[in-house]
């Protein structure tokens, strides 16, 4: 073809050729006119032939150039309208103006142009809108799913069909390796002292029970140990027993009624696009998780990082033991002895419980010989701890321990520890620069763990089970050297703290609650003051009684109540609210929601045991205990938070009506 497309720019060269040749004959016909005569006669016959070919060869080119177009004309038709990709222009009013063929043959519908885009795709429209110039995005049709390319500008669609490669990412993704760690909670406690039959007996039941489970789901199932087993399955089947909501914790319930044995099952899963030892340290995390929440739940983490919870709907079992607590108390006292000094830290807005156990940690330090100091921000102090504070101030011998985060932070060196008592968040710690200044960190706390937690500490004592932190701490003094008595008000701050979180004994409160505060009031502890600590503003119990007067009743035996818009209230005053509201009759939990003085909705939740407002509160992005829990909000109103919290309570109880 490029050759007969160059062929006619030879005629050029040829005319140019017969113009010279015509010169020459010239100059022949003057010497030689007879040879001249014969020359011309050639030259005129050979010119009559090249103007003949010429002429044909430029009729054939015109003919296979008009032949050549009309095919390109008509394969740019056809590919228009019969391709297998999807075309679509639209108006200004996204209203279809033009489709190919193909629309028609995917929707199924007859009429399209002039209809809006809705008639293609639901999801069209609003993705439209939402994007920009010229982007990609994907949306189902029918039984297809298509990559659309949208041209804003030409107001223009392309649908590409990618079904083939969805399901394809579908198959891979279910059949993903996921592992999952399965613990008998309290398996230790309770066969101690059991007989070698019934144990047995326990055994096989238990075997049996997880055998038949994971042939149910299509798990392939190891026992590991005496208390651990290990199972292996895809993705997809955690996908169907997370629809579930691993009712098999519920099922263990039940077994343990039939066997008269109370056993639960901690489950620790790992998942996600890892390696299977990068599977095995997320699912011994997620455990991990799940036993320091108090156990009976379920915990998944994928890579990530993300964190979902199932079950944790029982209060806990209380596991720690006396050796526990000695063993902790000497590793305590040994990286104590190690340190040149011990920096102690509790929460922002610090409660009795967590000045009570700073205190006692304090005197832990000073018993081995080593200097102690409390990180304590003056303009962070609640009016609920406003007189214990005052009663510090008179005591010289432990307010000269009681330093701000930036005195605090010249003190610290490589060899310093640091103690972080009643909470395990980096994001709540009175200085988390303070934190971050040295390696060894100890952290002391009985909330149920979060997915936010102090990287690498050197030694973690939480217990969920205790009653307050204040109660471990007065544990671990139990196990200190004799060498420093506890003083009268150090041995109150601690036994307020306990009285406080456990609201006076009514909550939370096991039998190591009543030895540890008969172990304080034998060092001295007075109750009477314990009382003044806690007595009340006349003012503040007034506009405590207002909140409480706006309360209504949700789903039977919920309370609710929530300030007007503006009124600020501090976290003590609503959490004080809540622990009203579940004192009345009828009322299984209770919420109050209103506006902190950092300019926060924060919400305080209470229960009796029967819901677990630890769950609500974390799908809140908050947290604490089973029956004790709060988060704090921004960006947002108290109405839009009240309705975010009857969402919430609605797909909790939907959830265990389904179960």
């Amino acid at each position: 073809m490029s050759d007969m497309l160059n062929r006619p720019k030879l005629s050029k060269h040829i005319w140019l050729i017969y113009s010279l040749a015509v010169i020459l004959l010239g100059f022949i016909w003057y010497f030689e006119w007879i040879i001249g005569a014969i020359l011309t006669v050639l030259l005129v016959l050979s010119f009559y032939y090249s103007i003949k070919v010429e002429k044909e060869l430029s009729v054939e080119t015109e003919e296979y150039i008009s032949t050549l177009s009309y095919r390109v004309k008509k394969v740019g038709e056809e590919a228009l309208l019969e391709m297998p990709i999807g075309i679509v222009l639209f108006n200004e009013e996204y209203k279809v103006e033009w489709t190919n063929h193909y629309i028609h043959k995917v929707t199924e519908v007859e009429k399209i142009v002039g209809e809006s885009l809705n008639i293609i795709s639901e999801n069209l429209l609003p993705q439209i809108k939402e994007k920009e110039e010229e982007e990609e995005f994907h949306i189902p049709i029918n039984n297809y799913e298509f990559r659309v390319i949208l041209k804003k500008d030409e107001r223009l669609l392309y649908l590409f069909d990618r079904t083939e490669q969805a399901d394809l990412e579908k198959l891979y993704f279910n059949d993903q390796t996921v592992l999952f760690f399965i613990f008998l909670d309290n398996y230790d406690e309770i066969t101690q002292n059991m007989e070698d039959t019934i144990k047995s007996q326990l055994n096989s039941e238990v075997t049996a029970f997880l055998n038949q489970w994971a042939h149910d789901n299509g798990l392939y199932l190891k026992r590991t140990s005496q208390d651990r087993f290990l199972a292996v399955g895809t993705k997809e089947i955690l996908n169907h027993l997370e629809q579930t909501k691993f009712d098999i914790l519920d099922d263990m319930h039940e077994l343990n009624s039939e066997l008269d044995i109370p056993v639960t099952l901690s489950i620790g899963i790992g998942v996600g696009n890892a390696s299977l030892p990068e599977l095995g340290h997320l699912a011994q995390s997620s455990l991990d998780l799940a036993l320091g929440r108090g156990g009976d739940q379920v915990a998944i983490k994928d890579d990530t990082g993300k964190v979902r919870f199932y079950g944790g709907k029982t209060n806990p079992m209380e596991k720690r033991t006396r050796v526990r607590a000695r063993v902790i108390s000497h590793a305590l006292r040994d990286l104590v002895r190690a340190s040149d000094r011990v920096i102690i830290m509790g929460h922002q807005a610090p409660d009795m419980d967590a000045i009570g156990s700073a205190i006692g940690i304090l005197n832990i330090a000073q018993t081995n010989g080593v200097d102690g100091y409390i990180v304590f921000d003056p303009n962070d102090v609640s009016t609920g701890v406003y007189r214990l504070v005052e009663a510090i101030k008179a005591e010289p011998s432990i307010w000269q321990h009681f330093i701000d985060p930036e005195s605090a932070e010249d003190l610290v060196t490589s060899r310093t520890l640091i103690v972080i008592v009643d909470t395990h968040k980096p994001s709540m710690v009175v200085s988390k620069r303070i934190l971050n200044k040295s390696e060894y960190r100890v952290v002391i706390d009985h909330h149920r763990r979060a997915e936010e937690f102090i990287e690498n500490p050197t030694l973690v004592y939480m217990e969920p089970y205790a009653s307050s932190t204040a109660e471990l701490v007065t544990e671990l003094l139990e196990y200190q050297p004799k060498g420093k008595k506890l003083k009268m008000l150090e041995a109150t701050a601690l036994l307020a703290g306990i009285i406080v979180d456990t609201k006076s004994f009514t909550l939370r409160t096991g039998s190591r609650t009543f030895d540890a505060a008969s172990y304080l009031r034998a060092k001295g502890a007075d109750t009477i003051l314990v009382q003044q600590f806690l007595k009340e503003d006349l003012n503040l119990y007034i506009k405590r009684s207002k909140l409480i007067e706006r309360a209504s009743i949700y789903r039977n035996t919920i309370a609710i109540t929530k300030a007007d818009a503006g009124d600020v209230f501090g976290p003590v005053l609503i959490a004080q609210t809540a622990d009203t509201l579940l004192t009345m009759t009828g009322i299984s939990a209770s919420f109050v929601i209103a506006e902190r003085n950092d300019g926060k909705i924060g919400i305080s939740a209470r229960s009796l045991g029967e819901i677990n407002v630890q769950i609500i509160m974390e799908q809140m992005n908050g947290g604490g205990h089973l029956t004790n829990a709060a988060t704090q909000l921004e960006d947002t109103t108290i109405d839009e938070t009240e309705a975010l919290l009857k969402d919430i309570l609605d797909e909790y109880y939907e959830g265990r009506e389904s179960e």
